[in-house]
């Protein structure tokens, strides 16, 4: 075996999924013993098997990765419950492997495989795992993501219907079944942050599970945005959601306004003056920037 040989073997072996009690696999996929695997490239010694030696460095691999996904969803966590939750981010990782140079990226897909993973909810808690879910990952971006600089309300005086204007690729746009902010709030709150990862990971004894706020079905828009190097959950209306939404999708400001406002029961007069404010508040927080935005940069 050459060294680049014996390279990728033991990459392969160290990557290879952990059980569901978080130990290395007996067999590989077609049948072959680890042990014998093992044993052709590592030496034991007078405590430990070849299989004992090769187990720790393929545990501390999932543990690693299973812990970067797990600092960044303490409140999905929280919802689940400890074991629960380990099952879960073990099951998303054998299908999301890491792929990227930074762990950072690894929890990306986890609110898209949330949805069609609904055995790992509790039941009739689907829909409320998928936006805490969602919403914890929106966290993560607006944290990570660029911020260009913000036109003032002397730059947006000059607009007109075909205008297109960009929005801050921090901003991060949500429309939930649930007042999850709510959640997220309170557990970020009350968890330490060595406590905001998974107790089977970290090896470490949860000492108080945070107190949830009770969560009833209520629809909710949701802004989350990054000011002064905190991140930020700003509660909207239907109407504001909308015409962002459509502004991202880079439509004109004419056609943004007229989705926005299209089942709308407000008068003009109303509409205008709900216009004016939307602009106002997001002129303040500086979500509208000079350049469009084809690629998201982290900053």
């Amino acid at each position: 075996m050459t060294l680049l040989e014996l390279q990728r073997q033991m990459a392969n072996d160290v990557r290879r999924p952990l059980t569901p009690d978080f130990e290395m696999q007996q067999q590989t996929e077609d049948g072959r013993s680890m042990e014998d695997i093992a044993s052709g490239y590592i030496k034991p010694n007078d405590r430990l098997t070849s299989f004992d030696r090769l187990e720790i460095y393929n545990r501390q691999y999932w543990f690693r990765v299973i812990s970067a996904v797990s600092e960044d969803f303490p409140a999905l966590a929280a919802v689940l419950g400890s074991k629960r939750f380990d099952a879960l981010v073990l099951a998303y990782l054998k299908e999301n492997p890491s792929t990227s140079f930074t762990l950072r990226n690894l929890g990306a897909r986890l609110p898209v495989w949330l949805n069609g993973h609904p055995e790992f909810s509790p039941k009739a808690k689907h829909a409320l795992i998928l936006d805490v879910a969602g919403l914890e990952w929106a966290y993560v971006e607006s944290f990570d993501r660029a911020r260009i600089r913000s036109l003032t309300l002397e730059d947006l005086a000059g607009l007109d219907g075909d205008s297109k204007l960009s929005l801050q690729p921090h901003l991060q746009l949500l429309a939930l079944n649930y007042p999850v902010d709510e959640l997220v709030l309170a557990v970020r709150k009350q968890t330490p942050e060595y406590d905001m990862m998974s107790n089977a990971v970290s090896e470490l004894t949860v000492h108080t599970r945070p107190k949830l706020p009770s969560m009833r079905r209520a629809r909710v828009f949701l802004a989350v945005h990054r000011f002064d190097n905190s991140v930020y959950y700003r509660r909207i209306d239907h109407e504001a959601y909308l015409l962002f939404v459509s502004l991202q999708q880079r439509r004109t400001l004419g056609e943004s306004l007229e989705v926005s406002f299209a089942a709308s029961k407000l008068t003009p007069q109303q509409q205008a003056a709900k216009i004016q404010q939307y602009f106002a508040h997001a002129a303040e927080l500086g979500w509208f920037c000079d350049l469009p935005v084809d690629v998201i940069g982290v900053q």
